[in-house]
């Protein structure tokens, strides 16, 4: 809504992020080097010293009631290998899916921040793990970090940040990869990349961020994702949050040239170090 015009200026979603056909070879294979996979906006499966691991899957049509999916899930799944956990940052529609967390054997353990277990075990999950903010569990090898972010939580009318929410760290020996969730800009970027060194990839969302005068209290811009990406110290940037549901004002995929074009002009390094995945593409950590 304009803060002037009290109206919303909401522009024509236009293409959404490009698809490719998932490497099914590769994600059921016996791959030891880390990888990810883009399922769509804020949804990967990744893989840490052979160890898989789903984080906010999300396999619906829409994402709650109002919004819909603009071009269908890189997986589905019936496409799943065997994971050793299912990861939740928090409990927004975009980002927990209940038919997804019941299409997962029942035994698969779920890491959830503090105050989601119940809804959780209402859905069938018997093993869940409830975290705070970097607080730390142990499943398969995997180390799994519950870190800070900036954002809120609700599933419903009622129950405002009655769940905790926030971004994970997930390490294998010197392996480790930060999905930052959802979030706003903090300061938290620089303590997350000094605690955990070496992060071989950043997880950053990058879009849901028109009218900047609301939502930059919630979500990062695109600058701004570069900015985390820089007080990280990690590696790699994958761009994440985009081109699949509009959330909010923006095109669907005018995250990623801004992003693009971020880089361009602070060339932060090596072009290859930014990862732009394609919807179904899986990125090799090397």
């Amino acid at each position: 809504m304009d803060p002037v015009l009290g109206r919303r200026r909401r522009a024509a979603p236009g293409p959404p992020a490009p698809v490719v056909t998932p490497n099914l070879e590769l994600i059921h294979g016996h791959e030891e080097r880390p990888w990810l996979t883009w399922i769509g906006h804020a949804s990967f499966l990744g893989a840490l010293g052979g160890r898989r691991f789903l984080i906010d899957p999300v396999f619906a049509g829409h994402a709650g009631l109002l919004y819909r999916r603009f071009l269908p899930p890189g997986l589905t799944p019936s496409h799943l290998p065997p994971v050793s956990a299912l990861l939740v940052t928090h409990n927004h529609f975009d980002h927990l899916d209940a038919g997804a967390v019941r299409a997962l054997p029942a035994g698969v353990p779920v890491v959830a921040p503090a105050g989601l277990g119940r809804w959780l075990r209402s859905r069938g999950r018997s093993a869940v793990v409830e975290l705070e903010w970097w607080e730390s569990a142990e499943i398969d090898g995997l180390v799994v970090t519950l870190v800070p972010a900036r954002h809120w939580s609700r599933r419903g009318v009622l129950g405002t940040n009655s769940s905790l929410w926030g971004g994970y760290v997930v390490e294998f020996g010197a392996q480790r990869i930060y999905h930052a969730g959802d979030t706003a800009w903090f300061d938290g970027f620089a303590e997350i990349g000094r605690r955990f060194p070496g992060l071989l990839a950043a997880l950053l969302p990058i879009g849901g961020y028109q009218p900047a005068w609301f939502m930059e209290q919630q979500h990062l811009n695109p600058e701004q994702a570069g900015r985390a990406f820089l007080e990280l110290g990690a590696g790699q940037l994958v761009p994440m949050h985009w081109g699949t549901f509009q959330l909010t004002d923006e095109p669907l995929v005018e995250p990623a040239e801004r992003i693009r074009e971020w880089w361009r002009r602070h060339a932060p390094g090596d072009h290859r170090r930014l990862r732009v995945p394609a919807v179904g593409e899986t990125l090799v950590l090397e």
